[in-house]
């Protein structure tokens, strides 16, 4: 069974899930529209967080994060190894489905749960990523266009997380400081899928795939 269209599933729900939860909270009048690549004036969070849209997003977003845990699952058997970079892919895919499950809950708890999911969701996912390449380069696993790729799509997310950190010291009104962090965490995630789009075109050019066993 080839493995290369799990990756690329994880990214084309995200951004389905991401951008119609959006479209549909801007019908319903729950949200502004605006471009939010450029204007920031939502959040991915607000954007899915009522009604139809946040139906649609935890649809959509919860088997994303199984589809992740699994993805983690097979690199570390392709790799032949990895411990780390498993336990991180699986606590990314934790965090990914407690943040989906919960978002457009009340009460403080749940506040938390999403705030915190969110944050490990990319904090972890993105030193998977980082573990990945590493043992990859290391073994020869993935051709040397493909790790620069995707370094440079790690490089661009560090910088984005560095642009963040400065904005929100040098920026001084609240509402152009959660602008720029709205804006932050929409191209953040794009990256974030892109780097599984390019994992799925390695692995569908190389043609790694899993052997199931025979029925007996």
């Amino acid at each position: 069974m080839p493995l290369w269209p799990l990756p690329l599933l994880i990214a084309l729900l995200f951004l389905v899930a991401a951008h119609a939860a959006y479209l549909l909270s801007i019908q319903a009048g729950h949200v502004p529209a605006c471009v939010p690549y450029l204007e920031g004036c939502v959040s991915i969070s607000r954007a899915a967080r009522h009604g139809d849209g946040n139906h649609l997003f935890r649809l959509l977003v919860i088997p994303c994060a199984v589809l992740h845990a699994l993805v983690w699952w097979l690199a570390r058997l392709w790799l032949r190894g990895g411990r780390l970079m498993l336990a991180l892919g699986a606590m990314s895919a934790i965090a990914l489905a407690v943040y989906a499950t919960f978002l457009g809950t009340e009460g403080e708890a749940y506040r938390f749960l999403r705030r915190y999911g969110v944050v490990v969701y990319f904090g972890f996912g993105y030193l998977a990523q980082l573990a990945l390449m590493r043992r990859a380069s290391r073994m020869q696993a993935l051709p040397a266009s493909v790790i620069a790729w995707m370094s440079w799509i790690a490089m661009a997310m560090l910088g984005l997380g560095i642009a963040n950190v400065v904005a929100g010291l040098a920026v001084s009104d609240p509402v152009a400081k959660d602008r720029w962090e709205n804006i932050f965490e929409w191209w953040l995630g794009l990256l974030m899928v892109g780097w599984y789009g390019v994992l799925a075109f390695s692995w569908r050019r190389q043609r790694v795939a899993v052997t199931l066993p025979a029925n007996t």
